[in-house]
């Protein structure tokens, strides 16, 4: 099927339905009904906010969401730090990257990506003007990128995967995708395997790489910073195994907290830092309750001044997991309960022992961990208290995993210089102009 039938079937057919599913989703979901409200009058921004950028250059990131958004940080601040001439876009899809990110220093302008329609692609476009343009990972808008291949303006994708049974690769998508891909310049993957995936759609135009992940250059970094931050007092710590829960799901808690208290029962050493992925005061009372039913004292991060030796700290503030990961033996990552796991990247650039539940198949990082003997893989109430307690009462053992998880991590830095090679040309002939 050519391109000009994907075209005008996506136009009429894709986007319209897939506009009327936001209208309807909206009625019963806050975060598109956000989304809703965050595009009224885009443009009307737009026109005013686009003529306040410094440069004639520029250069156009684009996110889902704040996940994705996380592993550009490291492309964006190389790029700020080698070109002083060039304005940074940053775009988002979800109301949840938009709303974290807005306040980004390194960026010149931040907003939510339009409706994917041709005449949406056409007037942003127009109004950005962009020299290049990446996408990160998978969020790649079709009347967009057609738009982008109309202007002969460069565009890439940073972090690209594809698995090798994904929908994308079965008929008709694959013929659809084609044409999408067919129009980027560049598809910078994190493996070979994602770069297989992408040759199966016999693209002849974008350059198909291996780069790697520069979620690996991020955490890193991350690190560093989070390093120089002190958040518990080290008299609260000493002689403690502390064991932090990340990200936690009520399905993840229902696993973990009692495997916790199965092994206090045997060490009363051990301390956990709960950080919960939605710190409402609904789930930190449930919290509170549900440990306190399993005879466990709790105290909350903002009352650590009144620490009396509690077996639980629940952490009711937002943005200070990775600092705490710091202090942490052991750590669990949620969200591999319910629909999908969190940052396994996040502990185990400390090198700690990474543990999760069954549903990881949307990490590769955790994938990989667990085939190294620097994750486990827990499935039950069981098998969590088995883990917990060996990595605990083995030292030798614990370390031994944590070099792994460390490992791993060093093993994979340098993505973010890898991809900068591709990017870097471009940019030099646009600033020479």
């Amino acid at each position: 099927m050519t391109r000009a039938f994907w075209t005008g079937f996506y136009n009429t057919v894709a986007i319209p339905l897939f506009w009327l599913l936001l209208q309807v989703g909206s009625l019963v979901n806050s975060k598109i009904r956000r989304g809703i409200r965050g595009r009224i009058r885009l443009f009307d921004r737009l026109e005013q906010e686009v003529p306040h950028l410094k440069h004639r250059r520029r250069i156009w990131f684009h996110s889902s969401s704040l996940g994705e958004f996380e592993q550009a940080k490291p492309i964006i601040a190389a790029i700020r730090k080698k070109f002083k001439n060039i304005d940074i876009v940053v775009t988002f899809f979800s109301p949840s990257g938009y709303e974290h990110s807005r306040n980004y220093p390194l960026a010149d302008l931040i907003t939510y990506i339009p409706l994917d329609t041709a005449a949406n692609a056409r007037r942003f476009l127009n109004l950005i003007q962009p020299d290049a343009a990446v996408m990160v990972r998978y969020d790649v808008w079709p009347n967009h990128v057609w738009e982008l291949d109309r202007l002969e303006i460069p565009a890439f994708i940073a972090n690209a995967t594809l698995r090798r049974n994904s929908a994308r690769l079965r008929w008709p998508f694959n013929s659809f995708h084609h044409h999408v891909y067919q129009s980027l310049s560049s598809i910078l993957t994190v493996s070979e395997s994602d770069a297989e995936s992408f040759r199966r759609f016999r693209l002849t135009r974008p350059q198909i790489h291996v780069v790697g992940e520069t979620r690996y250059d991020q955490v890193w970094q991350r690190r560093e910073e989070a390093k120089r931050k002190h958040l518990l007092p080290p008299a609260l710590l000493r002689g403690k195994k502390v064991f932090v829960v990340g990200s936690s799901w009520e399905e993840d808690e229902d696993v973990i907290l009692e495997s916790f208290r199965n092994v206090y029962r045997f060490d009363q050493s051990v301390l956990m830092i709960l950080v919960p992925h939605e710190p409402t005061l609904e789930t930190l009372e449930r919290l509170e309750v549900q440990l306190t039913y399993l005879g466990l004292r709790t105290i909350r991060f903002s009352d650590l001044n009144d620490f009396s030796h509690e077996h639980v700290i629940i952490v009711d503030s937002v943005g200070i997991l990775m600092t705490l990961y710091q202090y942490a033996d052991v750590a669990y990552v949620g969200g591999s309960f319910k629909q999908g796991i969190h940052n396994v990247l996040e502990p185990a650039v400390y090198g700690l022992p990474v543990m999760f539940g069954p549903k990881c198949a949307n990490s590769q990082e955790a994938q990989e961990l667990a085939s190294l003997g620097g994750g486990f893989i827990i499935r039950d109430r069981e098998e969590a208290s088995s883990v917990l307690m060996k990595l605990f009462s083995d030292d030798r053992n614990r370390k031994r995993a944590g070099k792994t998880s460390l490992n791993l991590v060093k093993r994979n830095t340098g993505a973010t210089k890898r991809f900068l090679e591709y990017l870097y040309p471009i940019l030099e002939r646009a600033t020479s102009r």
